[in-house]
């Protein structure tokens, strides 16, 4: 590791990394810093969690820091509301002691707002790519002077389908310019975007495109029909701290979110098609500690950045083995532990196998003690049977009773949400 001292940065931008807390440099930041501040192509393949938000905004506060404000100088594009906010947040942080300004835009919000915003001095835009593309064709804003362009979380950009706009987005901008990209995954089309808009980048890779190390992985055989009473176990007995349950669509994330909240349990739900306002509750409570379990679809989770994640539940199995990956990723994070359980259905050997021979191990299959599996063949072999006894163990807190709910929120000053604020 390398202190930011010994990089060629401001003493203005030292110092706002010094109040942010950042002593020394990531792995990804030591690596990309350097490189980028001479000005070169950076293609970055990286776990989230690692620090590559300040990777790429540092160099682009030291290439602007003498910028003259009348354009926008650094563009970057982030799939998610919730991924350009979190940018924007660390661009503020480390640019507080100079002068240039940042603003974010995306859908689901009133466009008037950034129009007149845009009009004004903005050197750094953090956009999504729908927005960003009505405004380059509407032409309230303009890219001519554009000199570094940042593509983050490019593998999600390309799941969400939105690499045909990227495709457009690129044809306002100048032909010289500096390109960084950040994945955990690299997917063929993302590759050949590459190709297509690098000038021999340098390839940065932190350690394996997988989860990480400090995550248990965990499989639970079952059939459909076993799934809500499964979980209700699961939550009931071995899972506890702050939990991300994925599901496959909207309504089946609407379906585990009624049922978890008929029983009592602390739990938000997150969806493509809800309001600006209404995500940034539900990220907000969840974050705060408000809501123990948060159920999301992919697309809706995505841009999740919270440090405290202690387990992910894959209520319905992921259909590649990048987005088993990106959801994976959500735990495990700053060396911490974490806990990833999947629900196996019969039909999933496949995509079983294929996720094993990422992670270069087999997955341990576990049984539900006192569960009813009927006439299931659960498992293989005996050998391969592992008792709920013998998992780890705590107090649980996400089911309790009205009394206990009260005495354990009245020990940390905290106000239950209405029925009303669960349902966003």
């Amino acid at each position: 590791m390398t202190s930011f001292n010994e990089l060629n940065i401001s003493s203005r931008i030292l110092d706002a990394i010094e109040s942010v807390g950042y002593e020394t440099t990531t792995p990804i930041q030591e690596r990309t810093i350097p490189i980028a501040l001479k000005g070169r192509d950076v293609l970055g393949l990286a776990q989230t969690g690692t620090g590559k938000t300040a990777a790429f905004t540092i160099p682009i506060l030291q290439k602007l820091i003498n910028a003259d404000g009348q354009s926008i100088k650094a563009l970057i594009i982030a799939p998610t509301r919730e991924l350009a906010d979190q940018i924007n947040e660390t661009v503020k942080q480390l640019s507080k002691y100079t002068k240039l300004k940042s603003l974010t835009v995306y859908g689901g919000v009133n466009k008037k707002p950034e129009i007149t915003r845009l009009q004004r001095r903005v050197d750094i835009l953090i956009a999504c790519p729908g927005r960003l593309l009505d405004h380059l064709k509407e032409k309230s804003l303009h890219l001519n002077d554009l000199e570094v362009l940042v593509l983050d979380e490019a593998d999600t950009m390309f799941d969400m389908g939105f690499l045909p706009d990227i495709t457009k987005i690129l044809t306002y901008l100048p032909n010289k310019h500096q390109s960084l990209l950040f994945a955990a995954t690299m997917p063929k089309p993302i590759k050949q975007l590459t190709d297509k808009i690098f000038d021999s980048p340098e390839t940065i890779q932190i350690g394996t495109i997988k989860p990480a190390k400090t995550v248990s992985h965990h499989l639970y055989p079952i059939n459909e029909k076993m799934k809500k009473d499964a979980l209700l176990k699961i939550l009931n007995s071995t899972a506890t701290g702050q939990i991300l349950i994925f599901t496959r669509t909207k309504f089946r994330t609407k379906k585990v979110f009624a049922e978890l909240d008929k029983n009592n349990f602390r739990v938000v739900a997150l969806q493509g098609n809800m309001s600006q306002n209404k995500r940034m509750q539900s990220m907000n409570g969840f974050k705060q500690g408000k809501y123990d379990i948060l159920v999301a679809t992919d697309i809706a989770s995505r841009g999740i950045d919270v440090s405290n994640v202690t387990h992910v539940i894959n209520y319905d199995m992921p259909t590649t083995v990048d987005t088993y990956i990106h959801r994976i990723g959500r735990t495990g994070r700053a060396s911490k532990e974490g806990e990833a359980y999947t629900f196996m259905l019969p039909e999933d050997s496949g995509m079983v196998k294929r996720i094993e021979k990422v992670l270069g191990e087999n997955i341990e299959k576990r049984f539900l003690e006192d569960f009813n599996y009927g006439d299931m063949k659960v498992f293989d072999s005996p050998k391969q049977l592992h008792k709920s006894n013998r998992f780890k163990r705590q107090t649980n807190f996400k089911k309790t009773s009205t009394k206990q709910s009260r005495t354990r929120n009245q020990s940390k000053n905290y106000r239950p949400p209405s029925k009303k604020q669960s349902n966003v």
